[in-house]
Formats: structure tokens, C-alpha cells, sequence
């Protein structure tokens, strides 16, 4: 449902875009309603993707990757979104916690996790939100506490995506128990560490098969084979990562917003009302023709930062803009294409309600949008 020639992709991106579809349609959606009920996929879905290529793909031969540009990992994104797909959290793990040890590991920590994650053996999970920080992450209150040539974690993290299967956490903390301190250290940490721990499952209104859970840190301890680049200096290695994590929140929106349009379109056409087909009102076939339009802004928009970001040249700002305004749209797609199919789009079995669930939290996540019109506007 795109009249949009996307000129960014080479017949490679289209030949590996047909190969995750068919891995998506096959290996994850005739078994995605049975992980929503459970509320996490099998780990047997993650070496599956691992053994088809289809994680960490970004990742040097070196690592373990096939060493491809961002638009791989782009086109994993849209391809699972266009399904309404929730989970797994491949994206997560695969491009947003492997690229900080990539970027700001050693050697040997590149080697003792980054292939194993490419091979789905090890999972990943960003663990930065707390209950009482969320977008603010210098409100943070989890500590690593320097101790002769150890660290002391300890700790209350929330929101985990990857929480309950995770085997490898990208852990923010301060380095000191003063409440004025703002400077956060990166830790890479092993789930099976004594003193780590997980909550239940949150029960969500939406993502029901990306499994979400607090973790906890008690005495975890850590020694400088576990930093990510030096003590104190976390903060702005979290500002360089999240303009490309920004980006694939909106790559999601935007994808799923065009898979919403042509479920609805499909709809209309075949249900009628007073013995009219749906699609043969006036009223259907403008709102149908605004959204279309609104997409096709969009897309052209994420494009460019596509572009931008495989040149490392996105500004966060506009990755800012992106995931605002991108998430926005969604939301009102979502909640249209949810009207046009009546009372069936409130029906669970329907992809538009559960698309229309899964959508609010992507306004949240990510640093919510009220934060990114803040960036935005610091801007003018």
C-alpha cells in the first residue's frame, strides 16, 4: 500500500527484505497469539533468527554479523511492524544493546558477547528506566559503587524489554550515593550474576509478546572487565546511541501505520452498511485518502534520516522530530482505520486492535514525546 518509490534500498536490501518476510510470516506470526498469551516468545525463535542471519546483522564478521549497513537492520524492523508482530525483541537486543559493546567494549568484551548474541545464544536487554526516572535518566538512583577494584551494584530497574529472557544487560548507573551526582557509568551485566533478579511479568495493555518485567541488583559485583567505556562518562555515550534508537521507534510507527491502512482498505471492501459497500463512501474514501497522504509524508521523511543515519550524520533533533511526529501519526491512523472497522476493530482476533494496543506506548518509550518536543525546541 505505497505509491513511493524508495530509491535507499539496492536489490541486495530487497532480496534480504524478502528473506525476512518469509522468516516473519513462517517462524513468528502462525505463533504469535500463543507468545502474547504466554507474554514472551521462545528462546527457540531467537536461534532460529540467529541461524538465518537475521540478528545483530550490523555487526562486523569479526563480531559475528554479516557487517551490512542499518538499512538491514531497517528493513527487519518494518518487516516485523507490517506483520503486528510485538515480539520477539529482536530490534532491542539487535540494535540498540549490541551496538554499545560494539561501540564501547574492548576487544575481549566484543568477543565474549557479541557473537553469541548474533547466534541468539545470549539475548539482550537495555536497562536504563527506573521507577522514579524515566525520560530523565539523571534522576536515576542505582548506584556501582567503587570498591578497592570492584564495583557494587544495586538497584531498581523497570520497563525492561527482554527482562524476563534476557542473558546480557546494558546497565546504567552513578557511581556515588549523592543525590546532586548527574554522571551515569555503562555496565555490561550478566543475568546469571548472584544479586541479579527479576520481577513478574508486567501485564500490558498492548506488546503482549515482548515480554516487560523490573530487575533488581543487590550487591551485584562488578570489576572494569564489565565497563563500557570509562567511570562517568555514560551519559554521553547514551547521547550518541539514541538518535538511531529514536529513528527505529518512527521506522515502527510508520510501517505500522501503512500495514493498518491496507487492513482497513481490505476491510471496506468487503463489509457493507445499508447494503453499500464501506469503501463506497465519500466519507471512507477521504479519510482513507488522508491517511494514505500523511504515510507517504512520512516514509519520505524516515527515508532521509535513513540516509542520514547509515552517512552517521542524523541529527538528534531531527531523529527527535522523527519519533514524535511519526508515533503522533500512528496514533491517529491506528485509531481511525480502528473506526472504520466498526465493532470488529474491537475485537482482539482483528491485527487493527491489537495494532491500536500495541501503538500507545511507542508515544512513551524511547523518551517520551513531551521530551522530544523539548529537544526540538531547544533547537529554535
Amino acid at each position: 500500500m505505497t505509491i513511493l518509490t524508495r530509491n535507499i534500498f539496492s536489490p541486495e536490501h530487497e532480496a534480504f527484505r524478502d528473506s525476512a518476510r518469509r522468516f516473519f510470516e513462517q517462524e513468528v506470526a502462525p505463533f504469535h497469539s500463543a507468545w502474547e498469551e504466554a507474554g514472551v516468545a521462545p528462546r527457540e525463535v531467537w536461534l532460529k533468527a540467529g541461524k538465518e542471519g537475521f540478528l545483530c546483522t550490523t555487526l562486523p564478521e569479526s563480531c559475528g554479523g554479516s557487517g551490512a549497513d542499518r538499512l538491514f537492520a531497517a528493513i527487519l524492523i518494518e518487516e516485523q511492524a507490517r506483520l503486528g508482530l510485538s515480539g520477539p525483541g529482536f530490534s532491542t537486543h539487535s540494535d540498540i544493546v549490541a551496538p554499545y559493546i560494539l561501540n564501547y567494549g574492548t576487544p575481549e568484551q566484543q568477543q565474549r558477547w557479541l557473537p553469541a548474541m548474533a547466534r541468539g545464544e545470549l539475548i539482550g536487554a537495555i536497562v536504563m528506566t527506573e521507577p522514579s526516572a524515566g525520560s530523565d535518566l539523571r534522576a536515576m538512583r542505582s548506584t556501582a559503587i567503587r570498591q578497592g577494584d570492584q564495583w557494587i551494584l544495586n538497584g531498581q530497574k523497570t520497563f525492561i524489554t527482554n527482562g524476563q529472557c534476557a542473558d546480557i544487560l546494558v546497565v546504567a548507573a552513578k557511581s556515588s550515593q549523592d543525590p546532586n551526582c548527574k554522571d551515569l557509568t555503562l555496565w555490561v551485566v550478566e543475568a546469571s550474576s548472584p544479586g541479579v533478579s527479576r520481577g513478574q511479568n508486567f501485564k500490558k495493555i498492548g506488546m503482549k509478546a515482548q515480554d516487560t518485567c523490573e530487575l533488581y541488583f543487590d550487591n551485584v559485583v562488578l570489576t572494569q572487565h564489565h565497563m563500557l567505556g570509562e567511570e562517568n562518562k555514560g551519559f554521553g555515550l547514551l547521547a550518541k546511541e539514541l538518535a538511531w534508537e529514536r529513528l527505529q521507534i518512527a521506522l515502527g510507527a510508520v510501517a505500522t501505520s501503512s500495514a493498518a491502512l491496507q487492513w482497513t482498505v481490505d476491510y471496506t471492501r468487503q463489509r457493507k452498511a445499508f447494503g453499500t459497500l464501506i469503501a463506497d463512501y465519500q466519507n471512507t474514501r477521504f479519510r482513507l485518502a488522508e491517511i494514505k497522504t500523511e504515510i507517504e509524508i512520512a516514509q519520505t521523511f524516515i527515508d532521509r534520516c535513513l540516509t542520514e543515519v547509515c552517512d552517521d550524520q542524523l541529527d538528534k533533533a531531527v531523529a527527535a522530530m522523527a519519533k514524535y511526529w511519526c508515533t503522533e501519526l500512528m496514533g491517529r491512523v491506528l485509531d481511525q482505520c480502528l473506526q472504520l472497522h466498526g465493532g470488529y476493530g474491537y475485537m482482539w482476533e482483528y491485527p487493527i486492535a491489537r495494532a491500536f494496543a500495541d501503538a500507545r506506548v511507542h508515544r512513551i518509550y524511547g523518551g517520551s514525546n513531551e521530551i522530544m518536543r523539548e529537544l526540538i525546541a531547544r533547537t529554535l
